[in-house]
């Protein structure tokens, strides 16, 4: 009978562990959110006048990863000029990869200028020192559309060629579907065709080059 004891003992124990219905307790790891800065620049609304054309930083913030700045700035002219070149610097660092959006456009009148305004957008490492930055706007530029060389772009250029002693000559002329086109007319028999083209359709005939800087401090 003493025998029996230990062995009855160890079923009841096998039983009554069986007999418990319990879920195992599953343990999840905490994970806490990244918090990144949101930061506005504390200095005023700024301009900056370079070579007559005027921009304007009205609001520069930091959102996370992001650096945001609403600029406006005058127009040359009637036509779609936006910015071509830009870049945010921060310590030893210059991002020049930059997004921009359209806010709004008022056209000329009574004398003054067009204006455009365009929120443009830099993204920072999340731990980058921003106490002293600064955003600089390079140049901003309108592709000519064919008219737009004759009726606007021809006469610089034109005139500019004739500064610097380069013996091309321009003149538009209609293509088959009645579209003005420039056109190179003549020039010096030393020069392709191609490096002609170089000169006359270059990009600095229809940019507008800074550069505009404005410092900000989004901070560390």
């Amino acid at each position: 009978m003493k025998k029996l004891i230990p062995i009855l003992v160890f079923l009841a124990t096998i039983m009554s562990a069986c007999g418990t219905n319990q879920s195992p307790q599953v343990f999840l790891p905490t994970i806490n959110a990244i918090s990144y800065p949101t930061v506005q620049a504390s200095q005023p609304a700024s301009n900056q006048n370079v070579g007559g054309f005027n921009f304007n930083l009205s609001r520069a913030w930091r959102d996370g990863k992001t650096v945001y700045a609403d600029v406006c700035f005058t127009l040359p002219d009637a036509s779609n000029w936006t910015i071509w070149n830009a870049h945010f610097d921060y310590s030893d660092q210059s991002i020049t990869d930059f997004s921009a959006s359209l806010l709004s456009t008022q056209d000329a009148a009574n004398g003054q200028p067009g204006k455009r305004c365009d929120q443009i957008s830099f993204y920072v490492p999340p731990d980058a020192d921003l106490s002293s930055a600064s955003l600089v706007i390079e140049s901003i530029g309108a592709y000519p559309t064919p008219d737009e060389y004759c009726s606007l772009y021809m006469p610089k250029i034109q005139q500019a060629l004739s500064k610097r002693g380069i013996a091309i000559t321009l003149d538009c002329k209609a293509n088959a579907n009645g579209v003005m086109n420039m056109e190179i007319v003549s020039k010096p028999a030393s020069m392709s065709e191609g490096d002609a083209e170089k000169i006359v359709f270059s990009d600095e005939f229809y940019t507008v080059k800074g550069p505009w800087k404005f410092a900000v401090n989004l901070g560390q």
